[in-house]
């Protein structure tokens, strides 16, 4: 049991830093939020077609397809609108 207790508290501790390790890229005031439209408009300018704008850990999330049916799937600083990560899903 004493073994388990040491164990059982490093559980926790690594539970509770989730919140803390989540993205600190995107820690930007709401009122310093480019719009999405201005997202949605320089995707589209490199070839992509919208299909969702959303947020996660305070970052812009646009997935989207381009002419060959391609997903892409970007995550956007939502101050700069800056890319910080582009999946493409190949067919």
């Amino acid at each position: 049991m004493t073994r388990l207790l040491p164990a059982i508290a490093l559980a926790f501790c690594a539970l509770g830093t989730g919140a803390a390790m989540a993205d600190q890229r995107c820690n930007v005031p709401l009122a310093d939020w480019q719009p999405r439209a201005a997202l949605q408009q320089q995707v589209e300018a490199q070839g992509w077609r919208v299909t969702r704008i959303r947020t996660k850990d305070g970052c812009y999330r646009v997935h989207g397809t381009n002419d060959r049916g391609e997903r892409y799937e970007g995550t956007f600083h939502p101050g700069t609108l800056r890319v910080l990560k582009v999946e493409i899903e190949y067919d």
